[in-house]
C-alpha cells in the first residue's frame, strides 16, 4: 500500500526544513504516519493479516527512532512535527 505521488509530494512539501529536502527526519516521520494510518485502515478490514501487522509495527519503531533522534537533536523541531502530525506525545 505505497502511497501516491500526489500525496507523498504534498507531504514532503509540508514538511522539508529546505527545497529538495526529502531525508530529513521531519519527512520520514511524516511520510511513515501516512503510511501507518493507511495500514492501519487495511488491517481494520482484514484482521488476519498477520504479515501486513509485522510490517506495520516495524513502521511505528522507524517514526519511533526517527523523533526519538529529532528530540536529541532539536527539542523545538520535534515539538513542531508531533504537533503537525498529530501525535500524541
Amino acid at each position: 500500500m505505497p502511497l501516491d505521488p500526489k500525496s507523498k509530494q504534498k507531504i514532503i512539501d509540508q514538511f522539508a526544513t529546505h527545497k529538495g529536502d526529502t531525508g530529513s527526519p521531519e519527512v520520514q516521520a511524516a511520510l511513515l504516519t501516512e503510511q501507518i494510518k493507511n495500514l492501519t485502515e487495511h488491517l481494520q478490514e482484514h484482521t488476519h493479516d498477520v504479515h501486513s501487522r509485522r510490517g506495520l509495527l516495524s513502521m511505528v519503531n522507524k517514526r519511533r527512532r526517527l523523533l526519538q533522534y529529532l528530540l536529541k537533536k532539536d527539542a523545538d523541531r520535534y515539538k513542531m512535527v508531533i504537533e503537525k502530525l498529530g501525535l500524541a506525545r
